[in-house]
């Protein structure tokens, strides 16, 4: 049986902390961090490493969200709510950001050993554990019938998600990203994406089967654990669990010779997403 703590004891970790940096930046330009970082670590010119970030009210749409028939109404809709709509070119359905919600990625390589896409989702799962430890085993990986962009490893305790993982690959880099529900209510995120496919569907019957949204299944971890948890309280234990797992952890943002390589992510991502919102 595979040991996935393995993948996270390694001599070295980079941590990039934009939790703060990045609240009041487009989201856009946190894909292409991610982007830029898979690219680097991928090749093998930057060493694994593990990103937070958070931003302000935004929700992101997956490819299906914005073929709905109504999806001018319901990105109006969405900014009527305070929340500014952008679009992902990738997989997966409509998610929250907000201040209460923190995003990790981990990016590894696959350059001298092949990770496959199952090993990738393992990997966060023991990593989203190891940050909890006083949740443990209780944090299960299945399908939350009910939440917003439901998934095969939809993080739940109790059958109420507070998370969900995904995964992108480019350049022989993987990139694992959960968002992490953390502050306030987990139920309330969920009716906003209830209410986003209400207005976008309208009633009519559509191929993609969009899903029923049932804000009761998600919580935040600060519900859950019935303990007042922070953002900032989770990126320090990030930091700390990563001293823990390595001899070194080096801490910091984009070098000056990496800025080229995520401006020309930040670019693409951008071009992508207007292409997107113009269809």
């Amino acid at each position: 049986m595979v040991n996935f703590e393995s993948f996270l004891r390694i001599p070295a970790w980079r941590f990039v902390d934009e939790s703060l940096s990045a609240q009041n930046r487009s989201a856009l330009e946190s894909f292409a961090a991610d982007d830029t970082l898979c690219h680097l670590v991928g090749q093998g010119m930057s060493i694994p490493t593990v990103r937070t970030w958070v931003h302000d009210d935004t929700i992101v749409l997956g490819i299906q969200d914005h073929r709905m028939p109504y999806i001018s109404e319901a990105m109006q809709m969405v900014e009527d709510a305070g929340y500014k709509p952008i679009v992902r070119n990738s997989g997966g359905l409509a998610v929250v950001l907000d201040k209460g919600i923190l995003n990790i990625s981990i990016l590894l390589s696959e350059k001298e050993t092949p990770i496959d896409i199952p090993a990738g989702y393992e990997v966060m799962l023991a990593f989203v554990r190891l940050l909890f430890p006083e949740a443990g085993n209780r944090i299960e990986a299945y399908e939350i019938v009910g939440s917003y962009c439901p998934g095969s490893y939809d993080l739940s305790i109790d059958g109420r998600k507070f998370a969900g993982v995904s995964q992108r690959r480019l350049r022989q880099g993987i990139a694992v990203q959960v968002y992490l529900c953390i502050e306030d209510s987990g139920a309330e995120r969920a009716e906003i994406i209830k209410e986003l496919y209400r207005v976008g569907l309208n009633g009519e019957a559509t191929k993609f089967i969009y899903p029923e949204i049932k804000p009761e299944v998600m919580a935040s971890l600060t519900e859950l654990l019935e303990t007042p948890l922070t953002v900032s309280d989770v990126v320090i234990r990030t930091q700390q669990l990563l001293r823990s797992l390595a001899e070194e952890v080096f801490m910091g943002g984009f070098k000056a010779e990496e800025i080229e390589l995520y401006t020309f992510y930040l670019n693409r991502v951008v071009e992508r997403n207007q292409k997107m919102l113009h269809k």
